[in-house]
């Protein structure tokens, strides 16, 4: 049986991950057309990333974890993790194109690679969680990976603009998306090799994630933003920011983690 449980549980966790295939639609989009609707895709982001912190990651660290205070530190310690990383990528950028002006990574912005890191904690966690759902029931395994992929269709697009916005090619945007989404299948993995135990470890990296996407959103993603908005299209860049918060309050609502 138990055998059974860990088939089904990695076949979920497979099922989530070929969910970042959804962003490939934006390739049969002129390029023309892409550059337009790309900023629209970077606000939609800034929205669900804030949304996923505040309505569903940080609530359920609070719900979850025995204190109020080390909960605060671990979002802060999300934040700053992703500030260091950030960092040092834009050294590497930096010395990068300076040593190698011709290199073929020196056109890709950083919060390219930190938006990748930011979601490959989110999958891990989303993984780990897939895991002990199956280990306890069947029926709390399904009904977990369903809500994981309400969730993860709209974070998938998004994150396929967010790389193309970044510098990569349609290409590499979907292949690594398609890497850092496997993530979840070694969240999983872990878990029903250590069992039970690993199950209390998602409780804390869910606040690391959260602070590392309030990062991501508001220290990288807005301020690319902030260069595109004008009064003409201000309240079109805040409806869309709005529409994401929006889907992930809804969201929140109905496939939270509170089992």
């Amino acid at each position: 049986m138990m055998d059974n449980i860990g088939l089904y549980a990695l076949l979920s966790t497979l099922v989530v991950s070929l969910l970042s295939f959804v962003g490939a639609f934006l390739f049969f989009i002129k390029t023309k057309v892409l550059k337009q609707i790309l900023p629209l895709l970077i606000c939609f982001s800034i929205g669900a990333l804030l949304g996923n912190a505040f309505f569903h990651l940080v609530p359920e660290s609070y719900f979850h974890l025995p204190s109020v205070y080390l909960t605060s530190w671990l979002i802060l310690a999300g934040f700053l993790l992703f500030f260091i990383i950030d960092q040092v990528l834009h050294i590497h950028t930096d010395t990068e194109s300076h040593t190698h002006p011709k290199s073929h990574t020196s056109g890709i912005k950083p919060y390219g690679y930190l938006s990748l890191y930011a979601d490959g904690i989110h999958n891990f966690t989303d993984g780990i969680l897939i895991g002990a759902a199956w280990m306890v029931m069947p029926e709390l395994g399904l009904a977990t990976t369903l809500a994981i992929i309400m969730h993860e269709i709209p974070q998938e697009v998004s994150d396929i603009g967010i790389l193309i916005r970044a510098g990569f090619s349609k290409r590499k945007a979907l292949l690594f998306n398609f890497g850092i989404a496997c993530a979840a299948i070694l969240g999983t993995a872990l878990t029903l090799w250590l069992g039970h135990r690993i199950g209390h470890l998602s409780t804390y990296i869910l606040p690391v994630a959260a602070g590392g996407f309030i990062y991501l959103a508001a220290g990288s993603l807005l301020p690319e933003i902030l260069k595109e908005t004008a009064k003409r299209n201000l309240l079109l860049h805040l409806i869309v920011i709005l529409a994401g918060l929006g889907l992930m309050y809804y969201l929140s609502l109905h496939s939270g983690h509170h089992h």
